[in-house]
């Protein structure tokens, strides 16, 4: 009996690391496509070319610092850089309480409904690390949706203030007052850190660490190039605010495309499990030969490899990036 729940445990984790593998790992060919728009980058003779070519070679050498020690020095500090880009007041106590009660509670109700101790303690680790962790990144990505939506209007804010006359850094107190949401809690925060005697471009870049999206990163380095190059600062920024406007267009219009695919792949992914879990809750009996025969036992785990699969191939088909 414990062999066949390690096994059925086994192919269970198999499949979630299919899911994983194929709605996070990279794609080939994208990297293939971003070679090649490399080479034309650099043969280029055409002016846009020469210059998003140096833009993305400034953003390339400017590597968030923060997420770099919490990536490599230690996962303390990369949940409680993931907690705060979701804009939450959770702590890493908290976080970890939530987990381990929600992961005794699963194995309870499971062990109580089988009698089967293993297997109630696998699926209650699952649960508890797996639900808390999808939690906290549904807020980050919620967060940053509502971020990349106010910012071009944070950025033509600070054009108007700018050709008002207004200095850089007064701006950006403008934008911290008057813009609601993350946008103008972000800029408080740098407004504060201005205030406490960092430069202007260590502020933003602090803040563009703990952010880690690229818009707002094309905003440093944007300020970065024109303190060094000058020019007019506000015609740049008016020009970066049409940029990201479009790109957000961009965004929506494919998100728009890909929503009936993205709704069949999540309730054809789903639905064997649902259907799955409801029989058993109802009439544990019914399917009970599946965790004590062993042809049964090889036969969903063959199941579970096969949906793990198709997970994979459904989340390639609908996955793009801009």
């Amino acid at each position: 009996m414990n062999t066949q729940i390690l096994l059925l445990s086994g192919g269970l984790l198999a499949a979630i690391a299919l899911a994983y593998i194929g709605l996070a790992g990279p794609s080939p060919a994208k990297e293939s496509a971003r070679r090649l728009q490399g080479v034309r980058y650099r043969h280029s003779e055409n002016t846009l070319d020469k210059v998003e070519s140096q833009l993305k070679k400034a953003i390339a050498a400017r590597k968030p610092r923060v997420h770099r020690v919490a990536g490599s020095g230690s996962r303390t500090e990369a949940l409680a850089l993931r907690l705060h880009r979701s804009g939450k007041p959770w702590t890493i106590s908290q976080y970890v309480y939530a987990s381990i009660g929600l992961a005794l509670a699963v194995a309870v109700l499971v062990y109580l409904k089988t009698g089967a101790a293993l297997l109630s303690l696998g699926i209650g680790v699952m649960v508890g690390a797996g639900i808390p962790h999808l939690v906290v990144g549904w807020f980050i990505g919620k967060r940053l949706k509502a971020f990349n939506a106010k910012f071009p209007d944070a950025i033509e804010l600070l054009v108007r203030g700018l050709r008002s006359g207004l200095p850089v850094t007064e701006t950006l107190g403008v934008v911290a007052s008057e813009v609601p949401g993350p946008v103008g809690e972000e800029f408080r925060a740098i407004t504060d850190r201005i205030r406490l005697g960092l430069s202007m471009e260590e502020a933003l870049q602090e803040t563009a660490d703990r952010l880690g999206t690229p818009e707002f990163q094309f905003f440093c380095i944007t300020l970065a190039i024109q303190r060094e190059t000058g020019g007019n600062l506000a015609e740049t920024l008016s020009n970066l605010a049409d940029v990201l406007r479009k790109r957000l267009q961009m965004r929506l219009k494919i998100r728009a495309m890909s929503s009936e695919a993205k709704a069949s792949a999540y309730i054809v992914g789903a639905l064997p499990f649902v259907v799955f879990g409801l029989v058993w809750w109802s009439n544990g009996k019914y399917l009970e030969p599946f965790f004590t025969d062993e042809r049964l036992i090889v036969a969903g785990l063959g199941g579970l490899v096969w949906m793990g699969i198709g997970i994979f191939v459904m989340a390639k088909m609908v996955s793009f990036e801009i």
